[in-house]
């Protein structure tokens, strides 16, 4: 496997995953969820990403979500499975289900907390690749493991049959663009962000777009790459200025939430537009009444309230 085995381009977001306020998984909800995003034309979505609190999730849950989502909208847009886990085997197990769903790949980080070194990481992603014949996305994830792939680690993961593309979250510019460079060819490349920054990477070296979370933008978000594929760089950049007013108000420059967490901010953010994204689950909490009406704020100033 390599790129040229996938179609995976645009914007691909991490989605949320509603719970009822008790914290049960809302597989009603789901559905509506998933609906909602063909609507809005993604080009796809991760199932229980970090978004999608897979922190929280059974592996009977996450399968269930898995199931549903091929089940519902399987072939209208692609469908990765996030895999996570602390452990090779339990990333095994989630892959398989991945595949018995029918998704059409798996997305994996290194195993969080754990922080191992780059050759503990290139066994791990092996071991898994191994495994189960997936095409599999790796993850870079600094915030949430606690290690920052460098480009060596990043070619030698993407020189495993597997993998076929990278999600790159690094906060480290230059990292990323050394990346890209070195990668672009090999393996689906996403990490691109939707300014001028990201039109002149797209334009000089590549990339496949914006893994990104939530999609409350809904179809503006995959529109910037459409636009920029139709040639017309003024509406992908009008759209594109859309999603840097939410990601400035709501997180930092390394991904974290400014306040609150990233699922309860996306869900409220969806709710008020009419999605039924329910519930962050505990650990997490909902957001204050303070916190609340920051998103509202920015939900209005966009012009989505439903």
């Amino acid at each position: 496997m390599d790129r040229n085995t996938v179609d995976w381009h645009g914007y691909i977001p991490a989605v949320t995953t509603p719970f009822t306020s008790q914290g049960d998984l809302d597989l009603a909800a789901w559905d509506e969820q998933l609906e909602w995003f063909a609507a809005e034309r993604l080009d796809g979505v991760i199932i229980a990403g970090t978004t999608g609190e897979w922190y929280t999730l059974t592996a009977t849950e996450r399968g269930a979500l898995f199931t549903r989502a091929a089940r519902r909208v399987r072939g209208r847009f692609t469908l990765l499975g996030g895999c996570n886990a602390y452990t090779a085997s339990a990333a095994i197990g989630h892959a398989r289900a991945a595949r018995a769903a029918g998704l059409d790949g798996i997305l994996l980080t290194p195993p969080p907390y754990v922080v191992p070194n780059s050759r503990e990481i290139v066994a791990f992603y092996h071991e898994v690749c191994t495994a189960v014949d997936i095409p599999v996305c790796v993850y870079n994830w600094p915030r949430g493991t606690g290690v920052d792939l460098d480009t060596d680690t990043l070619s030698a993961l993407a020189d495993l049959p597997n993998v076929v593309a990278i999600k790159n979250s690094t906060g480290d510019f230059g990292a990323f663009v050394k990346g890209l460079i070195a990668l672009h060819e090999r393996v689906r490349y996403f990490g691109i962000t939707t300014d001028r920054v990201g039109v002149a990477l797209m334009r000089g070296i590549g990339g496949d777009g914006l893994m990104g979370a939530g999609a409350v933008l809904g179809r503006d978000h995959p529109d910037f790459f459409h636009h920029l594929a139709a040639g017309d760089e003024a509406a992908a950049l009008a759209v594109g200025a859309r999603d840097r007013v939410l990601m400035n108000a709501w997180f930092t420059a390394d991904y974290g939430p400014r306040f609150g967490s990233a699922p309860a901010i996306l869900k409220h953010a969806l709710t008020l537009r009419g999605v039924p994204a329910g519930h962050p689950r505990r650990p997490l909490l909902p957001l204050t009444v303070a916190e609340a009406e920051q998103v509202h704020a920015t939900v209005a100033e966009l012009g989505l309230l439903a």
